[in-house]
This record gives structure tokens, sequence and C-alpha cells, in this order.
């Protein structure tokens, strides 16, 4: 039997399925700024929601922290020990000293490994356990309602490694990419072993980044298939997680908008068609943002948000749910132009309950690359 857990507790029906506390922000006297990530981009998409009139406090869904018992579902104890764990370091003296060097390395923060554990634990770990347990719940509720979105991050790596978003870097054994839980394996397992009716699942990881944790979890799963496009040249470069990827989508340095859409359209299609999944994973990174410093990418806002719709538009006329998680992005104005994506979907009713797929027809890419300047008119994309 399944272990009991607050995370399935069903919320107001009148809540949209947006997930969202103000515990997912990571702030511990300021070393959060040692990130290119904007730390405060959880709040400011709701914010900017909230100015549109999309949603108010009361018609969002609280994440609720996973425990460990949650986390054990994926995780192995050993696991949990080791991020708990307070780790003995040589100091420039050669005093022995205990402090968190485990959460160091994977947040990739390296004064982190010289704050006391319990500060770690509340300002770092009990966030990021927050995240995991609103991915957990929107998965819940994609399948309640047909769609959900968990407003969840992760910070950027501060040099070469990249941003976690949905957590996506992190198996079962092993974090890494300020990755510390496996939130999208954990959403697909509860919804397997708690959920009538649901035993395949498709990830589409549209981060410029590789997926290699839920690669590495799912890597002889046949219940579910992924796919994965990203930048070739940059981190991780997990060349045994790749054989877990069912559409492998491997980028140029550079990317434009045409391409870009050509390749994520033939393939969202291809992937749904190959593989009918009962619900849909998506990993929605920022970081293909032009100029992102991390990304190597080289897509506009606008080309952003008409990517979003692709997959929401191939999904929904499918009738297959939709999780969404807003991943990694590194530029001031990707909080913006994520609010702006979940307004287009809404516009377009894609934000809704089922509909048959006769009134979700997709458009041909070429009309949704010339239209994509007039359907964001209305939208402030900076």
């Amino acid at each position: 039997m399944p272990h009991r857990t607050e995370l399935y507790e069903e919320p107001p029906l009148g809540c949209w399925p947006i997930v969202y506390s103000p515990d997912y922000n990571i702030t511990f006297m300021g070393l959060e700024k040692l990130h290119p990530f904007d730390a405060g981009k959880w709040g400011k998409v709701i914010n900017f929601l909230k100015e549109e009139k999309l949603i108010a406090d009361d018609l969002i869904v609280q994440a609720r922290e996973a425990t460990d018992e949650d986390l054990l579902v994926v995780h192995t104890r050993r696991y949990l020990n080791k991020l708990k764990v307070l780790y003995l370091l040589m100091c420039f003296s050669r005093k022995l000293s205990r402090w968190s060097f485990v959460v160091a390395t994977i947040t990739e923060i390296p004064p982190v490994a010289f704050l006391p554990n319990f500060v770690v634990q509340r300002k770092v770990l009990k966030p990021l356990r927050t995240q995991t347990g609103g991915t957990i719940m929107a998965g819940k509720l994609a399948v309640d309602r047909g769609w959900a979105i968990n407003v969840v991050c992760s910070f950027s790596p501060l040099q070469l490694s990249c941003p976690g978003g949905g957590f996506h870097h992190c198996s079962s054994d092993k974090g890494g990419g300020f990755c510390a839980y496996a939130d999208i394996t954990l959403a697909i397992k509860f919804l397997f072993e708690r959920v009538q009716g649901v035993s395949r699942a498709t990830i589409i990881d549209l981060d410029a980044h590789q997926g290699n944790g839920h690669e590495r979890d799912f890597m002889d799963d046949p219940r579910v298939y992924i796919m994965d496009a990203y930048n070739r040249y940059i981190y991780p470069g997990d060349g045994f997680a790749k054989r877990a990827i069912k559409r492998k989508v491997e980028l140029e340095w550079g990317t434009e908008d045409t391409e870009y859409l050509q390749k994520v359209q033939t393939h969202v299609e291809g992937a749904l068609n190959e593989f009918k999944p009962d619900i849909v994973v998506y990993n929605a990174g920022t970081d293909i943002l032009d100029g992102d410093p991390l990304g190597g990418l080289a897509i506009s806002p606008q080309g952003i948000v008409k990517r979003d719709e692709v997959v929401f538009r191939a999904a929904r006329s499918r009738g297959v749910p939709v999780l969404m998680v807003t991943s990694g992005g590194y530029q001031k104005r990707t909080a913006r132009i994520i609010a702006d994506s979940i307004l287009n979907l809404h516009s377009l009713g894609l934000l809704g309950r089922q509909r048959p797929a006769c009134a979700l027809g997709s458009p041909s890419l070429d009309q949704m690359v010339t239209d994509s300047a007039k359907d964001l008119s209305n939208l402030s994309l900076q």
C-alpha cells in the first residue's frame, strides 16, 4: 500500500491548477546573488498573472513540503541522509569543523559549505522540498483538471553547470546542477502508484540542457517515453543517460526561432503519435532565450510563447493532460515571458477541461511563425 501523503489531498474546487508557495523563494544572507538566476522569479510570475487579473491569491493551490516518506518513493535513504548529514571539512587552520558540503556541491554555491547544516536545511532544502511537493501535487491536478503548472524554477550553476528546472538533473541517488530532489520522477511515480488509469507518461524536456536525472531514473522503464531537445555542447553531456531518450533533438549554438519551432513541432507531434501517454510532463525551460548566459541558444520571447503553445496544443488536442514546470532561465525578463506564455495559453482556450481534438486543430508552423508578433501584440513582452 502507498504511504499516506498530504500532497494528494484535494484543493478547493475554485482554485486554478496553478501551484505556488512563497516558501519557494530561496534567500540566505545574500549568497543567492552569487548565481545569475533571479531568486525571486517565482513570485514575479505570480504577480504578473495577478496584475493581468488571471489569478488571485485565493485561487492558487498552495504547495506543501514533500516529507521524507514522500521523497523515499524515489530516493534512497542513503541519499537523503547524505543531504542532511553534517560533513567534516578541513579548514585552512586544518581544524575539523562540521559543514554542509554535499548541499554546497549540488547547489554549486561554494560558500554554502561554510554554513551550519541547520541553516542550509531551513534556507535551501526546505524550499526545494516545497517546490518538489508542488510538482507532485501538480501531477494529480493535471489528471483531474486537464492541465497544471507548478511555477517552480531552480538556480543555475555558477559557471559551466546548468539549470535544474523541474530539477531534471537529479536522479534517485545523485543530485547536481542545483537539483537536490527528482521532482519529475517523483510526480510520475506517484501517479503510477496512486491514480487509476495512469500507467504511461511522456516527458517533453525543452530546457536548454539535457535532462539526465529523469533519463537515468527511467532508463529501462517502458512506461515512460522521453523527448529531449537541448544544446548538445553544454552541461551535462551525460552520454549514458542519453540512451534513455526516445526522441533526441540535439541543437547547435545559436539556434533561432524558425528552425527551433520546426523541430519542436515535428518531434512533439511525432512523440505523441509514437507513444500514447496518460500524461505529458513538460519541462518548459526559458534558458533557450537569446542572450541567456548558460543556454547558448537564440530563441525570442515570442518563440518561447509559441513553443509552449505547440506542446499544449499537441497534448490537449489528443485529450492528454499536461503537467508543466517552468524550469531554468537566467535573465530578468524570463518571469514576464513565463507569465505572458500562460496568458497566451489561456487566451487560446488551452487552459481548461479536456476538449475534443476537433476543437483544437493545429495550425501550420509557417502560420504560427508569421502570426507570432500579431498573436502577442497585447502581451507585454520585454
